[in-house]
């Protein structure tokens, strides 16, 4: 049961290094399968534990410089306002067909990524690029805020909370691919970024669980602390590993989750 738990929290921890997604997602069914918790019982569990891992994968890119922690903290803001309607639209929408449309999302989203993960880099002042909406200021390094890229941010924050919502989990699996497409933030930075909003969306549940008088078992423990370890690998790992690659991980990351909500529908 320990090398089990052990052996699942590393993966957990890695796929959120890497990929700053999948991992919240991923850790609910493993937790099922792997040590034969209820669904209940495994959903704070990895709310801990995605929870404390992607804040420290967050504080690492703090460190580094590599967060954009305003954009963060607007996407937080904005996802807490919507997640408690995603939970109320999750009461309501019959759980399979909740299950299958956020399958094929994933899937939707992770052609997508392997199809950035496929293009070439344009050449350096080549006029023919895509102006994106969130852009970061050459001297800075820092988004240049304006009307259009609070509102996008906002709309990534308020769908990412809408998904945390209906399916339980930190969203950054909406917040990775929305990045990419909308800004010309670095993977890693927009990895870095992500984890931040995770860190922020789980800190109240997280709180609010423990004050409930949550307690976990060893095994229990012994999980989060592996996807702590993990985490601390995936972000060693993910600045030697090229963009591209990090790109085909998180679509590989997207099959992986549709297929387990499609199985559990």
């Amino acid at each position: 049961m320990m090398v089990t738990a052990t052996l699942l929290g590393l993966c957990i921890g890695v796929s959120l290094g890497l990929t700053g997604a999948g991992g919240g997602i991923l850790a609910v069914p493993a937790l099922m399968f792997g040590l034969g918790l209820t669904l209940t019982q495994a959903a704070p569990v990895a709310l801990i534990a995605v929870g404390i891992a992607s804040a420290v994968g967050a504080l690492q890119g703090l460190m580094r410089g590599l967060v954009r922690y305003k954009a963060a903290m607007l996407m937080a803001a904005v996802g807490a306002l919507t997640a408690p309607l995603g939970l109320s639209l999750a009461r309501r929408l019959p759980a399979h067909w909740l299950s299958l449309t956020f399958a094929a999302v994933m899937l939707l989203v992770a052609a997508r990524m392997v199809q950035q993960s496929r293009r070439r880099a344009p050449a350096p002042g080549a006029a023919d690029a895509p102006r994106k909406a969130c852009r970061l200021s050459p001297e800075t390094g820092r988004f240049v805020w304006n009307r259009l890229t609070a509102v996008t941010l906002g709309g990534i924050g308020a769908v990412s909370g809408l998904c945390t919502g209906m399916l339980g989990v930190g969203g950054g699996f909406i917040i990775v691919p929305a990045l990419t497409h909308f800004s010309d933030a670095r993977m890693i930075s927009i990895v870095s970024t992500s984890l931040m909003v995770i860190a922020l969306v789980s800190a109240a549940t997280v709180s609010s669980a423990l004050l409930h008088g949550l307690t976990l078992s060893t095994a229990q423990w012994t999980f989060v602390a592996a996807a702590i370890a993990g985490m601390t690998a995936g972000r060693a790992l993910a600045p030697r590993v090229p963009q591209a690659v990090l790109q085909r991980v998180f679509a590989a990351v997207c099959v992986a989750v549709a297929a387990v909500l499609a199985w559990r529908a």
